[in-house]
């Protein structure tokens, strides 16, 4: 299967069946909500998870009474019926969790779609609710009492990096970034577009942690090292915060209160010799095939090529991440992501492919990516800071490193 993903590269000659993708046009995203994006929100994730929730059904101009399915992350400690109890609700037809951290982002809107495609319920809400500022914190008391409830080693090969120092996410990335940078001359300066285009979007984004704190390449270059080639500027931006969305029939969507943003696919994707955001001993680890696979079945349901996305909303929990996503999705060759990042024209809300409008993971907040969804339906409602303009398609993708997914939003 591998050697397959290495000789088919993006293909434009694969169509759907019309009648053979389910989910197609059948479902939208009619409420989104969230809380305020903080260092410490002084509430638990319980609460926070419940204002989003409320929110959002509030935005959909529903009642509680009206969600019928929830879907959430593994990682998320609120249990259904502790929500249920909470919230309100009085049934529940359809729920289901996700895995993954932020690789359940889109995967989350996929299954509630399905749920609401079949009819298993009417209107599911998906949420991510996290202290991740102030609590959950590598080195924090919340990590420590976290590790303390499963075994500390992930898998088996954690054994073989962990007395290396490999013991943390962007760690783990960081070895991927080298290589990545090695085999197609990417520099620092490559990876510092990315982080200036993300705080760009940022600085207009009242929500976002860097509002109207603007960034230069030297601020990036003189950034404190973390981890080679990382600096503190090339890692998403824990905080404390919910976000939620709700999800019902395309039918039920016409007479409700926002302009629906319609599922036209959501796809999601893993492939062989995989591991938990240390894949190091595939053919290529400088490849992404879990994204590749991802979105050449995203291309194929949809029947829509890279070329009819409007705006973007890319998974940065570390900036390399956003020019091998470019080229995994098929908007760019193989080793051009970092060209096509360079100076943030083309990236920028009036350039080619606009890029994390709301500043995203890097800038704005790290929601596990539901952020990024959040902002994909604003580009689609037309209400977002940085609107782009005529927006007809809007795509988001999800994490990396871990199985993943993306989704396509049309007016």
């Amino acid at each position: 299967m591998f050697d397959q993903y290495i000789a088919r590269r993006y293909r434009t000659d694969i169509r759907p069946d019309p009648e053979s993708y389910l989910l197609k046009d059948k479902t939208a995203v009619v409420g989104i909500g969230q809380t305020e994006f903080s260092k410490n929100s002084g509430r638990s994730t319980l609460q926070l998870a419940c204002e989003a929730i409320k929110n959002a059904v509030d935005d959909a101009g529903l009642e509680i009474s009206d969600i019928d399915g929830i879907v959430k992350y593994t990682m998320d400690p609120n249990d259904e019926p502790t929500l249920m109890d909470t919230l309100g609700i009085k049934e529940l037809k359809f729920y289901g969790e996700l895995p993954h951290g932020g690789g359940a982002c889109t995967p989350t809107l996929m299954h509630g779609a399905m749920a609401v495609a079949t009819g298993a319920a009417d209107c599911v809400v998906c949420f991510r609710a996290l202290n991740q500022r102030s609590d959950m914190r590598y080195g924090r008391t919340g990590m420590t009492m976290a590790a303390m409830q499963k075994p500390m080693a992930r898998n088996s090969n954690d054994s073989l990096i962990s007395p290396y120092g490999l013991t943390s996410p962007i760690s783990w990335v960081a070895m991927y970034a080298r290589r990545y940078m090695h085999l197609y001359g990417a520099t620092r300066e490559h990876l510092g577009w990315v982080a200036i285009n993300n705080r760009r979007h940022a600085v207009n984004n009242p929500d976002a942690l860097f509002y109207e704190k603007p960034m230069t390449m030297d601020d990036y270059l003189n950034s404190k090292m973390i981890v080679e080639p990382f600096c503190l500027l090339d890692s998403c931006v824990d905080v404390d915060g919910a976000c939620a969305v709700v999800i019902t029939s395309a039918e039920r969507a016409k007479d409700l209160k926002q302009t629906p943003a319609y599922i036209v696919a959501a796809t999601q994707g893993t492939a062989e010799n995989g591991e938990m955001m240390t894949s190091y001993y595939r053919p290529r680890m400088e490849r992404l095939p879990e994204v590749w696979y991802a979105g050449q079945e995203l291309w194929r349901v949809s029947g829509l090529e890279p070329k009819d996305v409007d705006v973007c909303q890319i998974y940065d929990a570390f900036s390399v991440l956003v020019p091998a996503q470019l080229e995994e999705y098929g908007f760019c060759g193989e080793g051009e992501g970092p060209d096509f990042c360079w100076g943030g024209e083309r990236t920028g809300v009036d350039g080619e492919l606009p890029l994390n409008t709301s500043g995203s993971l890097m800038s704005e907040g790290y929601i596990h990516g539901m952020n990024l969804i959040t902002e994909a339906v604003r580009q689609i409602r037309g209400t977002s800071v940085n609107q782009v303009k005529d927006v007809e398609i809007s795509m988001s993708t999800a994490g990396l490193g871990v199985p993943t997914g993306a989704i396509i939003f049309r007016r």
